[in-house]
């Protein structure tokens, strides 16, 4: 399932696809290039790129393939490179790579070995890929980045690189998001649910009915996540913020899991008390108490 396609949507747009080769990076790439896009894919893998790349040539798209960790600097560069030699710019950059949480990893077994590939394949890419393309896109004043965030920065699914990654991926584009503004650069997250390899598989299912039964996920956040619908139903979303029907979205992070969008709020902090500090000392410990103590 690939989506509405607008075919004058994304024309004569260049666009870089990071994670581009399966799952929902796949689903982007094949509804971007049907939109007009020209397309870099990227993937680690280099079969699974050539394959994407097929299927997009083979339906009448355009697209290339250059396999690498979006990590890596040197990658990151090349990818932007690429799509400006191909295409002539660089319009769109789409992050969607990421990898799963070792099974049964928790702060209290997870070793900072793992813990640091977990942040390069998630912030790190981000980082570095849009490094790569913002001084494009700002010179072009215009362009459009979306990167791949999850509701896991919530602390619901366990884990710790994954979602502290994530976490950080929603801050970095915010701020990205503000300064990019008077460039003519819009940056947004989307938080997608989709069925793919991360959300599949005996140890995906079990690690969910784990966190069900610690109390950690709701009943309908747990049926959600062991039926979640396929990557088509949240390829529109990306689509659409990466073109100009989303002129002057920026700055947010949405949610897509097949039928369902949204948007979370801009955090507001709750006043638990004020006084002026020019006539009152610190607050007491049993002033603090009687604030922030549950109940």
């Amino acid at each position: 399932m690939r989506g509405p396609v607008a075919p004058a949507l994304l024309a004569g747009r260049g666009a870089v696809v990071v994670g581009g080769s399966r799952g929902i990076g796949r689903a982007v790439a094949e509804l971007l290039a049907a939109c007009g896009a020209g397309v870099v894919v990227n993937g680690r893998d280099r079969g699974a790129v050539d394959d994407t790349v097929g299927a997009i040539t083979a339906g009448g798209g355009r697209a290339i393939g250059l396999p690498g960790a979006a990590h890596l600097e040197a990658t990151a560069v090349a990818l932007a490179q690429a799509c400006r030699e191909q295409y002539g710019s660089v319009d769109v950059l789409i992050n969607c790579a990421g990898v799963a949480e070792p099974p049964g990893s928790s702060i209290l077994s997870v070793s900072t070995t793992e813990f640091q590939d977990l942040l390069d394949a998630h912030v790190g890419t981000v980082f570095q890929t849009c490094r790569a393309v913002a001084p494009i896109m700002a010179e072009q004043r215009r362009g459009s980045i979306v990167n791949s965030g999850s509701v896991a920065f919530l602390g619901d699914y366990g884990g710790t690189g994954y979602p502290a990654g994530k976490a950080a991926i929603n801050g970095l584009t915010v701020a990205i998001a503000a300064e990019l503004a008077e460039h003519g650069v819009r940056a947004n997250v989307v938080c997608p649910g989709a069925k793919t390899r991360l959300s599949t598989g005996s140890d995906y299912e079990s690690h969910i009915r784990n966190l069900n039964a610690r109390g950690l996920l709701d009943e309908v956040s747990t049926r959600a996540s062991l039926d979640p619908a396929p990557a088509g139903h949240v390829a529109p979303l990306y689509a659409y913020l990466a073109s100009d029907l989303a002129d002057g979205v920026t700055g947010s992070v949405f949610l897509a899991s097949g039928g369902f969008v949204g948007r979370f709020d801009r955090p507001i902090p709750s006043v638990l008390g004020y006084r002026d500090h020019q006539r009152f000392g610190p607050w007491s410990f049993e002033e603090l108490r009687s604030m922030v103590a549950p109940g």
